[in-house]
C-alpha cells in the first residue's frame, strides 16, 4: 500500500485537520504571493526569501529554516507515494501551490498528485468548513496529471512573465478554471496605466467609502471583497502603510 502525505497550505487547516484522515502531513508555510521570489537554484530562492521576510516583517533566517525550508524538503524526498495538495482557489494559495508543484515535478518520483480544494471559493476557505466537510472534499480530488504545466507556470510567476502565465492558465482553463482567475488576478494587481494595481486602488476605495482609516474595519471589508487574493493581515498592513505614507 502505498504511503499518502498531505500538504497543506499554513498551520490553520492543520490545527483544523480531521484526525480520521490517515497520511503524513506536511504544511507549506510560505506566502510566496509577497516579496521577493528570485534565484536560479533552490538554495538562492530561499536566501532571497529569507532575507525578504527579514527585513519586512522581522522573522529571522533561522526561523525561516526551521520552519519553512524544512518542510520543503520533505515534499522533495517523497517517492512512489499519493500526495494530496490541500490548496484554495485565491491567489495566495495558488501560488503557493504551483511551486509544491514544481517541487513534486523537478523529484521525477512515480507520486500520484491530487488536489484538495473546497468545493466553492469562499472568503474563509477551509476554515469555513466543518470536520465533516473536510472529509467529504478529500473523498473527491481532483486528479493533477499536470504538474509540468503548473511547474511552468511557478517559473514564469518567477520570472514575472505575465503573458506566459496568462498562456498556461488558458491551456488549463478547462479542468482548472480557478488557475486562470487567479492569474488573472495577479495581473491586476500590477501598476499599470497611472493604477497603483487592484488591491491598493480596492483600499483606497474601501477607506473612501468607509469614512476611516481605521485598518481593522477596512481590512474585513477588503477580505469580503477580494477574496480573490487570498491575502492576510500582514500582506494587506503592508499595502496599508504604503497607503498612509503617500
Amino acid at each position: 500500500m502505498r504511503k499518502e502525505y498531505h500538504i497543506l497550505n499554513g498551520d490553520a487547516l492543520k490545527f483544523q485537520f480531521p484526525k480520521s484522515i490517515q497520511g503524513e502531513v506536511i504544511v507549506a508555510r510560505e506566502c510566496l504571493v509577497d516579496g521577493n521570489v528570485k534565484g536560479g537554484t533552490l538554495e538562492q530562492l530561499f536566501h532571497n526569501r529569507a532575507q525578504y521576510l527579514l527585513e519586512n516583517y522581522g522573522e529571522s533566517e533561522q526561523s525561516y529554516h526551521d520552519k519553512v525550508v524544512t518542510e520543503f524538503s520533505k515534499i522533495q524526498a517523497i517517492k512512489d507515494a499519493r500526495v494530496n495538495l490541500w490548496f484554495e482557489d485565491d491567489l495566495f494559495c495558488q501560488v503557493n501551490c504551483w511551486f509544491v508543484a514544481s517541487l513534486l515535478h523537478a523529484s521525477g518520483a512515480d507520486n500520484d498528485v491530487y488536489l484538495v480544494r473546497p468545493e466553492r471559493h469562499a472568503q474563509y476557505g477551509f476554515g469555513g468548513l466543518s470536520k465533516e466537510e473536510l472529509e467529504s472534499i478529500y473523498e473527491k480530488p481532483l486528479e493533477l496529471g499536470e504538474l509540468s504545466e503548473l511547474s511552468g507556470l511557478w517559473a514564469a510567476y518567477q520570472a514575472d512573465d505575465v503573458p506566459k502565465m496568462i498562456k498556461i492558465a488558458t491551456k488549463l482553463k478547462t479542468k482548472y478554471p480557478f488557475v486562470l482567475a487567479a492569474v488573472e488576478a495577479h495581473e491586476l494587481r500590477l501598476p499599470s496605466n497611472g493604477s497603483l494595481g487592484r488591491p491598493v486602488e480596492s483600499l483606497k476605495a474601501i477607506m473612501t467609502e468607509l469614512g476611516t482609516a481605521e485598518f481593522g474595519p477596512v481590512f474585513k471589508e477588503f477580505c469580503k471583497r477580494e477574496s480573490i487574493y487570498g491575502f492576510g493581515d500582514l500582506q494587506v498592513r503592508k499595502l496599508y502603510d504604503e497607503i498612509s505614507r503617500e
